[in-house]
């Protein structure tokens, strides 16, 4: 489905699709921080940190951080970012170490799905890429129709279309984007089962769904991974998604990791979005809750000097040490806010700092809503726990 430093059809198209409000991409880049831009080289890429580590979904290895592409062809403002500045963000990701791309039809709709197809078509088979299926698009045109599409038809023609602006013979991990609640899971597992044997799918996963869902689909055919919304912003996962996939063995990757780019220092009590800006219409970006909290911005602040890092690189380390199986996949478009995002990798904490920080991020309860009512509308999952 991150500034973002994420899936999101994501923010924009869930939006547009519940609501018929103007798209806006649900990742985008962090604020340049002054280690991303110390790390960088005169080319913007030389001295980059390196992701060493790697961690698994299931079976599925993938670099610790991940890199969402969702916005890289219509930032938050809605402006068109250059497409060959966008693969060369891509390879450089590949270049420090990234193997973990996500994407979706839904994205552009289907303009994503190309950029990365551009871009990594000399690494293929070096890294592992996502796709989604599940909202209604039109698989010629890519016009969004009402509702979701979740029909076995639909998911094995919708999947063709991606292998073809993927520029590739298969999806390492497929997601079902949002559950159609007419069309039962265990059809849609079936169906990606047959793409399974055709080899024209490796693994699969959901998005924003419920329990019970998951729970089913996973008995039909088994879960490598879930991607939700989930940062220090908005922890409704923890309640119960995540100790289920902990049960089932099944990864986690959190999409928006950085608060739709608020953990990055980059908004403050005087920010007002533009029209069209997804932030515009989440109350918890609203001028009455901003001030309220704006104190998880201080506490990310506070670690990223003691543990002379970014604030950004807080954020994701803290999610990256919840559990060894959740890999967040922050998305950009600007080179400095990769590298920025890239040295995550190298921040740890001990058992006690840990704890520390997790009390001081609990018990900052959020206030506002991550989207509006009827945006939620299509989302399974619970509500956040109290603090």
């Amino acid at each position: 489905m991150a500034i973002e430093n994420g899936p999101h059809i994501g923010r924009r198209g869930l939006l547009a699709a519940a609501g018929g409000l103007a798209l806006a991409p649900l990742l985008v880049g962090g604020a340049a921080s002054p280690a991303a831009a110390q790390a960088a080289g005169a080319d913007g890429t030389a001295a980059a940190s390196q992701i060493g580590n790697r961690r698994r979904l299931g079976t599925l290895e993938v670099s610790s951080v991940g890199l969402g592409v969702q916005n890289m062809h219509r930032t938050y403002q809605t402006t068109i970012p250059h497409r060959p500045e966008m693969h060369r963000i891509i390879q450089a990701a590949f270049e420090h170490g990234v193997t973990f791309f996500d994407c979706a039809e839904a994205y552009g709709p289907h303009e994503d799905e190309r950029i990365l197809g551009e871009a990594i078509e000399s690494f293929r088979d070096e890294v592992v890429i996502t796709s989604k299926f599940g909202w209604n698009i039109d698989l010629e045109t890519g016009e969004r129709r009402p509702g979701l599409n979740s029909r076995p038809e639909h998911i094995k023609q919708a999947v063709e279309g991606s292998l073809q602006r993927l520029r590739t013979d298969r999806i390492d991990l497929l997601y079902q984007h949002r559950v159609d609640p007419a069309v039962p899971i265990e059809d849609v597992a079936g169906a990606v089962q047959d793409l399974m044997n055709e080899g024209k799918v490796l693994h699969w996963g959901l998005s924003e769904m419920g329990l019970d869902t998951l729970r089913r689909a996973h008995a039909a055919l088994p879960v490598t991974a879930v991607q939700n919304e989930y940062s220090m912003l908005w922890r409704g996962p923890e309640a119960e998604v995540i100790p289920t996939c902990e049960e089932l063995g099944i990864g986690f990757v959190p999409w928006s990791p950085l608060g739709v780019g608020f953990l990055t220092g980059a908004i403050d009590e005087q920010t007002r979005f533009a029209e069209g800006d997804i932030r515009g219409v989440e109350t918890r970006f609203a001028p009455e809750s901003l001030p309220h909290n704006l104190q998880l911005v201080e506490v990310a602040r506070t670690w990223a000097e003691r543990k002379e890092a970014t604030p950004t690189q807080i954020a994701l380390a803290w999610l990256m040490a919840q559990k060894p199986w959740i890999v967040p996949i922050p998305g950009t478009t600007q080179m400095a806010h990769l590298l920025d995002n890239i040295g995550a990798d190298a921040v740890t904490f001990t058992p006690d700092e840990l704890a520390e920080l997790d009390q001081a991020v609990r018990a900052i309860e959020v206030q506002g809503q991550r989207l509006p009512d009827h945006v939620l509308a299509f989302s399974g999952v619970e509500a956040p726990p109290k603090s």
